[in-house]
């Protein structure tokens, strides 16, 4: 029981420090792609001092020796960093509320792309929940995008299709790390990102470069490791309703210091696509144990 309650609360501390995404991006006035480049370089040097100190004498991209698990591996990376890279987008061009609740229909994109590429057939649940957030999704738009744009709305849930494609391929690293992939995907972020840099120069202010190092450093470096601590003590299913804090915080926080309001209608089918997929990992954990 003390394992368990050691591991829900570092997923718990994880998803509030995901949370403050929306928020933070929001508050930096850069182009979103030196965001989300500058955040990964940061959030890269923090997985890589880890590894480095806990594994001196191993290489530090274990999980590249295998050509299977190597292909994953990097296809995982690449999902992930696509992950990140619409989610910041996104974040400037609709509300924060829109893009965290869009982008959290990943499980039922992951059980669909599951299907796809591992063959691992769908359930019922998974299903309905898709439906459910289809009329979900059409809420988000009903009253003419007055609460963002349908540019961001659509980079949102395309951020989710890949962070759902994200955890197939990291469920097929078979001999690798996975924690391989979350760090190449933090160096594609940063590597994509350089041009811009020179198309875009950054107003270097003590704020952005503040919010900057909380975002690399601390909101996905730190995070990331919580999330890796918690996810070897509790199941998947116990994470991810755990994690449900994420889409319901990140608003709250950018509504406190920004303002922003998501509509009534986004709010709606904001709560459609949560329960929806909350209620899928519940069947699916009941199925489990009846199996079991």
């Amino acid at each position: 029981m003390k394992r368990e309650n050691s591991g829900q609360g570092a997923v718990f501390c994880c998803a509030m420090l995901w949370s403050t995404s929306g928020l933070f991006i929001k508050l930096v006035d850069w182009h979103p792609l030196l965001i989300a480049g500058s955040r990964s370089f940061l959030a890269a040097l923090v997985l890589l001092a880890v590894r480095m100190f806990r594994s001196p004498r191993k290489r530090v991209l274990r999980g590249l020796g295998n050509r299977s698990s190597a292909f994953y591996t990097i296809a995982a990376g690449f999902a992930y960093a696509l992950t990140m890279i619409t989610f910041v987008v996104a974040n400037k061009h609709t509300s924060s509320a829109n893009v965290i609740l869009l982008q959290y229909s990943a499980p039922i994109w992951a059980a669909l792309l599951g299907w796809v590429i591992a063959g691992e057939q769908p359930h019922w649940e998974h299903w309905g929940a898709l439906v459910c957030m289809a009329g979900g999704m059409l809420l988000f738009f009903k009253d003419g995008l007055s609460g963002g744009g349908f540019f961001g709305d659509s980079l949102a849930i395309f951020s989710g299709i890949c962070f759902g494609a994200n955890s197939v391929f990291m469920r097929m690293i078979k001999e690798g790390d996975p924690a391989d992939a979350m760090l190449l995907s933090h160096i594609f972020t940063a590597l994509f990102s350089i041009p811009f840099f020179f198309i875009y120069p950054p107003v270097i202010t003590g704020a952005s470069v503040l919010a900057i190092v909380f975002m690399g450093f601390i909101q996905i470096g730190v995070a990331s490791l919580l999330f890796a601590y918690g996810i070897k003590r509790i199941t998947a299913v116990q994470a991810m309703l755990t994690a449900t804090i994420e889409p319901v915080m990140n608003p709250v926080w950018v509504l406190l210091v920004t303002g922003e309001r998501p509509t009534p209608w986004a709010l709606l089918g904001g709560g459609i696509i949560v329960a929806a997929v909350v209620a899928s990992l519940l069947v699916g954990k009941r199925r489990e144990l009846s199996a079991g």
